[in-house]
């Protein structure tokens, strides 16, 4: 076959017959003229029309010729190949030289070798005692360690004892939003003709992801100025009166029993509306803590209205839009020309990433406002008020159904911020063994997002002192952590030295150490683990 680009070989001569060849050297085509072939030779056969010409005059007509033929070279030579297939026939194919296909070598070959022998308790027990002894976590610490293939417990310091889980607790909405939702389930915000002419109801879906404009806080996300695009579209370019907001999605209070006076202003967290943009925040780009509105719903709505050209006239609180109409005739508008839709007639909508990647980034950002989000879906997912306490029930439901201990659960946020929350060490990490067996299939994709040590997420810049005593986690650790004064956490899997999957889980309380020991110190248990073949 001919080629644009490539180097010659016998198969780019197009051979016709012998005889005189013009070549076009940058398309890399040669083509024989066959019927040139008496012009030069010193005996022309008399059958050839030029027979009795001259030398001269033979030699004249094959350059006049051959200038011809050089100029339509030139052009089919920028043919397409399969044109020029077309007009002489394809390039015969060479046949390649192949010899005997090797003996194939096993795959997976690591499969093959016999099974790393079984961590014992003994074992872990020797790695990890001496470590917790030195880690200067204090008297309040709880730890439970899982050997994933045989489910057989293999650590346990005061594991049964509820603790102050931090954002560990980000790990039971993973699951349980999982679970129920699906992770391919998407949040969808949409705008419908509100109940008088000319109003639109810009209707919250519970996507903190939402983005404002083409700059936004989180990659992929969904988009207010394409969703007022759409109902520019709707409306037929005539101005809308005004905008009210639906935000009845979600229920009781903004901010979470037991969180810290002050978390809100400290940008960890916005106040939890099922209407927001950028996770509330006042500059999409700025990661957390992040300055956030104090109205995130009024924030968006009054940016919705400035897309869309209505008046900056926005209503929160309002009662839900009104539903989607049968099939009729619309109500017109009076003054104008355009009928306008039927309240509640869709005029545009838009949806978030997959639940997946919404987890994902909830992981491994540790992001506060899509954690009670997500946590609220719980309840919607339950038929419980997406609340505070309807998503911790529906949680506990669904520890429940997923087999784990609910009683060891005493939830009372999705995120982790309040101090009223209560978890077991024992209840996490039977969770993320359960995760890691891949016995539950909506759940496998929750490790997608996990951190991993020095490599990514709030683990990317852990591990990775050269001589500090969690070197040996460094890309072997996959975990959950979870901070507050005085609370450091962490849970997740950890592969040891002889290749065993283990799952573990450490919570502290009342730890006196400053906040830039105690990570280290998590980090040297979970690193313990790691360097040990535990048996």
């Amino acid at each position: 076959m001919l080629s644009d680009r490539r180097t010659p070989d016998a198969d780019d001569t197009v051979s016709l017959a012998a005889g005189p060849v013009i070549t076009r050297p940058d398309a890399e085509v040669t083509v024989v003229l066959p019927f040139l072939r008496g012009a030069t030779a010193s005996s022309p056969p008399a059958w050839l029309p030029w027979s009795g010409w001259s030398r001269r005059n033979r030699l004249l007509l094959a350059a006049l010729l051959a200038t011809a033929l050089a100029g339509a070279v030139a052009l089919i030579a920028g043919w397409p190949p399969a044109a020029l297939e077309r007009l002489v026939g394809a390039a015969p194919t060479p046949t390649p030289s192949v010899g005997p296909e090797p003996a194939p070598g096993p795959v997976l070959a690591a499969l093959a070798q016999p099974p790393a022998a079984a961590p014992t308790a003994a074992g872990v027990n020797a790695a990890l005692a001496p470590v917790l002894a030195s880690t200067g976590l204090g008297t309040a610490v709880g730890v439970s360690v899982v050997d994933v293939a045989t489910g057989a417990e293999l650590y346990d310091a005061a594991g049964d004892r509820a603790y102050i889980p931090a954002s560990t607790t980000k790990l039971v909405t993973a699951a349980t939003v999982l679970a129920t939702r699906g992770p391919s389930y998407r949040l969808r915000t949409t705008a419908v003709a509100g109940v008088r002419p000319g109003e639109v109801v810009l209707v919250g879906g519970g996507d903190p992801t939402l983005a404002a404009g083409a700059v936004g806080a989180y990659a992929g996300a969904a988009r207010l100025d394409r969703l007022a695009a759409q109902v520019s579209r709707s409306l037929g370019g005539v101005r809308p009166s005004r905008v009210v907001l639906d935000v009845s999605l979600f229920a009781g209070e903004q901010q979470g029993p037991g969180w810290d006076a002050g978390i809100v202003a400290g940008g960890h967290v916005a106040p939890i509306t099922a209407l927001m943009t950028d996770g509330g925040r006042l500059r999409p780009r700025q990661g957390s803590p992040a300055a956030r509105h104090t109205a995130p719903d009024l924030a968006a709505g009054r940016r919705f209205a400035q897309l869309i050209g209505a008046p900056p006239t926005v209503v929160t609180g309002t009662a839900p839009a009104p539903p989607v109409p049968a099939p009729g005739n619309p109500v017109p508008a009076p003054g104008s020309p355009f009928a306008a839709p039927a309240p509640g007639t869709l005029l545009g909508a838009v949806a978030s990433p997959p639940m997946q990647r919404l987890v994902d980034i909830m992981l491994a950002d540790s992001d506060n406002v899509l954690a009670e989000a997500l946590a609220r879906q719980v309840a919607l997912a339950r038929d419980q008020p997406a609340s505070y306490a309807g998503a911790s029930s529906a949680m506990d439901a669904v520890l429940t159904e997923l087999g784990l201990p609910a009683d060891e659960s005493g939830l009372v946020d999705g995120s982790g911020l309040s101090r009223s929350n209560a978890l077991t060490p024992t209840l996490l990490t039977d969770l993320v063994a359960l995760i890691a067996s891949g016995r539950t299939p909506a759940l496998s994709g929750l490790f997608n997002g996990l951190p991993v040590a020095g490599w990514s997420g709030t683990l990317e810049d852990r591990f990775r002192a050269p001589s500090g005593a969690g070197r040996a986690g460094l890309g072997v650790v996959r975990a959950k952590t979870g901070t507050l004064s005085g609370v450091s956490a962490m849970a997740g899997v950890v592969t040891t030295a002889d290749g065993r999957l283990l799952a573990f889980s450490l919570l502290a309380n009342d730890t006196t150490l400053p906040p830039y020991e105690a990570p280290a110190a998590l980090d040297a248990v979970a690193a313990a683990l790691a360097r040990c073949g535990c048996r």
